[in-house]
């Protein structure tokens, strides 16, 4: 059982997850810890990255965290965003298999949920709404953020849907 109280934000790319998530992380804290997942690799990635940490302000505390969550985040209150570009990172650095991804990324999200105390907000996107893929590898991924996005609901104590900007609680 996790030792952190588990929240889980879900919803399409654009649905306004990431702005729901931060404004019920600064609710409960005045100085929240941010896991920041994506790997800027391009320019549009840098400007996306940019906005939200703008968005944000100062009194957030960043932590890059695209393959491990290593930080001691006992007693804080976390934002992760996003559980997607976490599980694609453990995706393409596990040769696109499966069964390693969920397995490594799970291990991950334990040890962040082991943190005593702590409020962890996992916001992740809701992928597998738009029809099934020809693309073996789309496909393969869309298995593997289901499985998570499951698991974390399966974990959460309070989950949301978010569909054009507005929650619906499901947990």
């Amino acid at each position: 059982m996790p030792n952190s109280r588990i929240i889980f934000v879900t919803g399409g790319q654009r649905s306004g997850k990431s702005r729901f998530a931060e404004r019920l992380v600064t609710s409960l804290s005045d100085n929240p810890v941010y896991l920041a997942t994506a790997l800027v690799n391009d320019e549009e990635m840098e400007r996306r990255v940019e906005v939200h940490r703008q968005r944000r302000g100062s009194n957030w505390s960043n932590i890059e965290a695209p393959l491990t969550f290593a930080a001691d985040l006992h007693g804080r209150t976390v934002l992760l965003d996003c559980l997607t570009m976490f599980a694609t990172n453990h995706f393409f650095y596990n040769k696109e298999m499966v069964q390693p991804t969920i397995d490594s990324v799970k291990a991950q999200l334990d040890r962040l949920f082991s943190n005593d105390d702590a409020v962890i907000v996992v916001v992740s996107n809701e992928i597998g709404l738009g029809g099934v893929s020809p693309n073996k590898m789309q496909r393969n991924f869309c298995d593997i953020q289901g499985t998570l996005n499951q698991y974390v609901a399966s974990l959460a104590d309070e989950a949301y849907l978010i569909v054009a900007g507005l929650p619906l609680r499901l947990k």
